[in-house]
């Protein structure tokens, strides 16, 4: 069959997903079941995949999506333990103290903070803690997913320590005996400092687009839901969004630079903090001489902004608390995450051994090792457990946290159950007996037929789509970086700043991931919307991948000369 062709027959699924979810608008719960029986309908009647195939592939999909609902519970735990105990109520007024300005305050959150829980967990987990956090200031559910899935871009290359580096790619062009020899004829027989190079490079790209995030951030936010519906009032403060870029994505790159990928995210976002926070208190770069930016009243509210998880418009539960008591949870959370995943505590390496191997399933070579005790929803669990004690709740209250949080998940799982079998199919849809190549790698062959010399506009987009399809940075980097590799080699550029575009694009897509969407979604009680919050980060997702290729084709052209 001609790749263009196949490349076609591939899409299908993603634009099953498209079509139902942002045109017609169907709620994921809808949708997902519909799409997931076009995937393998697909796979079973034209990729010629054997029903066992499928079924293991599915199997190895309800699997993940157990994991996603785990952690879904445990953030969702966590707020509401913290909505019982008061302490939500004094972390509202916390940042009210730093400035009430809800663009400040979205971009301190979700982009810096969030940066930082991504720098040191990856998963999703930004999400997870961000957006129920600014639920709890009084944001609408809506716009703290939108806001939490936007900034899943330039952090997520070297999320939960550089995982999609050290482990995506380096696992996708490993075996290549030619790519090893390629490093070394560079100058780079090591093959740490060789993917150090590689992630250099993409931190370069993140740092370019990402410098703009915080400013999409605030404009979408004002444009879709400030009172005026304007996209002039968030890009009213484009100095201090900016300034809060720079103080993140600077030493975001000194450190891709001087130590490599494990860090740049985590030091990123915590430096950023440190410089912003007190800048904002003093109003640095804040414009005076008006009223702070605020939503309108929450009755005034579109109904489908609102979800099912409390906001700042409710009286405060619990009793008044310190500021320091009221963040102790949220820091413990950051200090395990930190403490499990970064290697040099070795703590994550026991917790992984705690695995529950689901090996050949049904005697296909679709495996899958089951960490619970490595997912961040153990750590939201464990400081719940804490919280209960340090905030003296009772245990009534406590019982009505599991109990709303039970019901949350209950919710979000007929959409997850669904979308991460879908995933999982089209994955893996190689080896049938048709002989075509898995659905994700003939689209991408498709492309570069179309595209030749012109790839590397279109590299970060291949990167994008596999992300957004396997909901992570990690598994499109393994997918997709020894094919980008090879086509930098065709084309006669650098592969190395293919490689690196594959990695910036595969980034981006999260933005547009559907089970990342529906799991923020889940958080904060929000699900049936998933496509009004796709349409929203369809604008960064293609701001982000149209500007690290333009980036790329500048680059790599500019260097063959």
């Amino acid at each position: 069959m001609h790749p263009v062709l196949l490349a076609a027959l591939s899409l299908l699924p993603i634009a099953c997903v498209a079509v139902l979810l942002i045109v017609l608008r169907w709620p994921a719960s809808r949708a997902m079941p519909v799409c997931y029986l076009a995937a393998a309908g697909l796979a079973f009647l034209v990729w010629g995949v054997p029903t066992v195939q499928l079924a293991a592939a599915t199997v190895k999909g309800l699997l993940i999506a157990a994991e996603l609902l785990f952690i879904v519970l445990g953030a969702v735990l966590l707020l509401n333990t913290l909505e019982e105990s008061g302490g939500l109520a004094t972390i509202r007024q916390s940042f009210r103290d730093i400035t009430p300005d809800r663009r400040v305050q979205v971009i301190v959150i979700a982009w810096l903070f969030g940066s930082f829980i991504e720098g040191s967990s990856g998963f999703g987990t930004p999400a997870a803690v961000a957006v129920p956090l600014l639920v709890g200031l009084g944001f609408p559910a809506m716009a703290a997913v939108v806001a939490g899935l936007i900034i899943q871009s330039t952090p997520v290359s070297f999320g939960a320590a550089g995982t999609p580096i050290l482990v995506g790619v380096s696992q996708g062009l490993g075996s290549d005996p030619a790519v090893h020899e390629f490093a070394a004829n560079l100058g780079y027989p090591d093959w740490h400092a060789f993917l150090a190079m590689i992630g250099w490079k993409v931190a370069l790209l993140h740092t370019v687009a990402g410098t703009l995030i915080p400013l999409l951030v605030v404009s979408i936010m004002t444009r879709f839901f400030g009172k005026n519906r304007s996209l002039a009032e968030g890009l009213a403060v484009w100095r201090f969004a900016l300034f809060a870029a720079l103080a993140m994505t600077v030493p975001y790159l000194a450190v891709a630079w001087l130590l490599g990928p494990e860090f740049p995210s985590l030091l990123g976002g915590l430096i950023g903090l440190a410089i912003v926070v007190p800048a904002a208190k003093r109003g640095f770069l804040i414009p005076q001489g008006g009223e702070s930016w605020d939503f309108d009243e929450p009755e005034r509210w579109d109904p489908q902004w609102t979800g099912s998880q409390a906001t700042a418009s409710g009286p405060a539960s619990g009793r008044p608390m310190g500021v320091w008591t009221a963040w102790l949870p949220y820091a413990l959370v950051a200090v395990l995450l930190v403490v499990t995943r970064v290697s040099l505590f070795h703590v994550g390496g026991l917790l992984t051994r705690a695995a529950i191997p689901v090996h050949a399933i049904f005697g296909t070579s679709i495996s899958h090792d089951l960490r619970p005790l490595y997912l961040p929803g153990t750590v939201f669990i464990a400081v719940s457990l804490i919280t209960l004690v340090i905030h003296r709740l009772s245990g009534r209250a406590y019982a009505r946290a599991w109990t709303k949080s039970l019901r949350t998940v209950a919710a979000a799982s007929t959409a997850l159950i669904f979308t991460v079998p879908m995933v999982q199919v089209f994955i893996n849809s190689g080896s049938g007996s048709s002989g075509f190549d898995a659905m994700p790698l003939a689209l991408a062959r498709g492309v570069e037929q179309l595209t030749g010399s012109a790839w590397p506009l279109f590299a970060p987009l291949i990167g994008g789509v596999g992300a957004a399809v396997a909901g992570s940075n990690t598994v499109s980097n393994m997918m997709f970086s020894l094919f980008q590799f090879h086509v930098g080699l065709r084309i006669g550029v650098d592969p190395t700043w293919i490689v690196a575009l594959q990695a910036v694009g595969g980034a981006a897509g999260n933005m547009v991931c559907v089970h990342n969407v529906v799991a923020a979604s889940a958080v904060v009680g929000l699900l049936g919307r998933e496509g009004l919050i796709l349409r929203k980060t369809l604008i960064p997702f293609g701001y982000y991948a149209a500007l690290s290729g333009v980036l790329g084709c500048v680059i790599v052209w500019w260097l063959s000369l």
